[in-house]
């Protein structure tokens, strides 16, 4: 396999921490985390929490300090910076939509979404459907996911966690095949 290294990829790359060969945003060189580690933060009356200061600051300007919120797949919302899931946008864009199983996640994903901006004191709202849906109220579990950023209520986690099959050194070995 040869490796064609643009200056617009490698670009890419030092500040994203992928350059794929295949274009399915997996990296050859290996995926440097962007948003990492966890925080409990209040959320105010008008449903504002604080987006941890080391999260924002791995936001790259392309982001314009805009997120899209959406529906996790479980019981969480992702936050997804504005020029990350514009790559998303372009996978869902690819599906066919004239299978039923393929419309139904665009209609899922898409429906759920809409666009966030940090305000002067670091803050995103997060829309109350969205809020509703994770049981988010007075108290948010912010997690860093890679490429983009889980909130949670902090109980329903704890379940969640607790609910898992595999303890963490046997998920690895079954996802990283060590």
């Amino acid at each position: 396999m040869s490796l064609v290294c643009t200056a617009a990829s490698a670009s890419n790359w030092s500040r994203t921490g992928t350059v794929s060969a295949k274009g399915d945003g997996r990296s050859v060189f290996g995926l440097m985390a962007s948003f990492k580690g966890q925080a409990e933060y209040s959320v105010d009356s008008k449903g504002r929490v604080a987006i941890p200061a080391k999260m924002r600051s791995a936001l790259s300007p392309e982001a314009k300090n805009s997120f899209t919120i959406t529906r996790g797949f479980e019981q969480c919302i992702n936050l997804f910076p504005l020029n990350e899931w514009e790559r998303k946008e372009e996978q869902i864009a690819s599906l066919n939509t004239y299978r039923s199983e393929e419309r139904e996640f665009v209609r899922m994903i898409m429906m759920w979404a809409d666009e966030v901006t940090l305000d002067g004191q670091g803050r995103i709202s997060i829309p109350k459907q969205l809020m509703d849906f994770a049981e988010v109220r007075d108290t948010a579990l912010i997690i860093g996911a890679m490429d983009h950023i889980e909130i949670w209520n902090p109980r329903i986690f704890e379940g969640w966690r607790q609910g898992q099959g595999s303890d963490y050194a046997t998920l690895a070995e079954r996802v990283l095949g060590m």
